[in-house]
């Protein structure tokens, strides 16, 4: 059994039947919460969730059916992982409002949240998150699709010789027990990732899509303009780039769309590795939620800057 990067400070709570795992650290309030992208854990934003935790409370959890929380089948609903957070966050008595940070997948649970239970956020922090332009983009092409194919082979193949020096990358920041526990659920649990994103396109995105505005809240979405090295083992560094040249652009009306929001580009970010490529923006983006979130009430509305459109090459 491989332990939980929680250790000793780890929390366990019962909801809805299942066992949910977490950890808290830091006091203070707005909260920040961490929602996984996909197949990843709580444990993998160790090290924004300590930094985050010297300026306020700051919360990692593992969903149902991922981590070292109690199973579940998967895939589920973005509302299904929403009302699960919030009955956590309530079993373990942190108090609201808070300021949700959402990666990948994980960006649509939180804006689900965000839909659900506007009173209950402060700020909202979006990594790279997936988005409903993606049903728009154009599936790989014939030539791109033959360009995956020898990564594919060569994955299921030999799946943890081919992934292990991803993880390890990913994680050399990380002190050695952490990283190596880590690494060694990833090369374990790898159909997570597959299981969690079976009905994104096909439920998830027209969910949020559907669910209605976010509250008027700071809003800051950081996107991952660099190579996602996941992605490289696969696809063409010209489709991947394509792929970005594409969401920014929707990124930017995601941003401009809501009350106070801003997006922030990231070019030596990739996707799946934004919170370990640039832990620094993350925890800036944080404490820029947290000194908005603090601000007097009297004080009069700011609106955050939106970022100008980014020059690709």
């Amino acid at each position: 059994m491989i332990e939980s990067p929680f250790g000793k400070s780890g929390e366990c709570h019962e909801v809805d039947g299942r066992r949910l795992a977490m950890q808290r650290l830091g006091a203070g309030g707005p909260a920040v919460v961490f929602a996984p992208g996909a197949g990843l854990v709580g444990g993998d934003y160790l090290n924004i969730h300590r930094a985050i935790a010297a300026h306020t409370t700051s919360v990692v959890y593992d969903r149902a059916g991922t981590g070292w929380s109690g199973d579940c089948a998967l895939p589920r609903s973005a509302r299904e992982v929403a009302e699960e957070l919030r009955g956590l966050l309530r079993a373990a008595r942190v108090d609201g409002p808070y300021i949700l940070v959402g990666h990948s997948l994980g960006g649509a649970y939180v804006r689900r949240f965000a839909q659900l239970f506007p009173g209950e956020v402060a700020g909202l922090l979006f990594l790279d998150p997936s988005h409903e332009a993606y049903l728009d983009f154009p599936a790989p092409t014939l030539t791109e699709q033959l360009r995956m194919a020898p990564g594919l082979i060569r994955a299921a193949v030999n799946m943890r010789g081919f992934y292990r020096p991803m993880f390890e990358r990913m994680f050399a920041g990380f002190p050695e027990g952490e990283r190596r526990g880590l690494v060694d659920y990833h090369l374990m649990a790898w159909r997570r990732t597959l299981q969690e994103t079976k009905t994104l396109y096909g439920e998830v995105l027209p969910e949020i899509r559907g669910g209605g505005d976010l509250p008027d809240v700071p809003t800051i979405l950081l996107a991952a303009m660099g190579l996602d090295p996941f992605m490289t083992a696969f696809s063409s560094e010209a489709y991947l780039r394509d792929v970005n040249t594409r969401k920014w652009p929707a990124y930017l009306a995601f941003a401009a769309s809501t009350p106070q929001g801003e997006a922030r580009a990231l070019p030596d970010a990739g996707h799946s590795t934004i919170h370990t490529d640039r832990p620094d923006a993350v925890i800036q983006a944080l404490r820029d939620l947290l000194a908005h979130a603090r601000r007097p009430a009297a004080a009069p509305t700011l609106v955050l800057d939106r970022a100008p459109a980014m020059a690709l090459r």
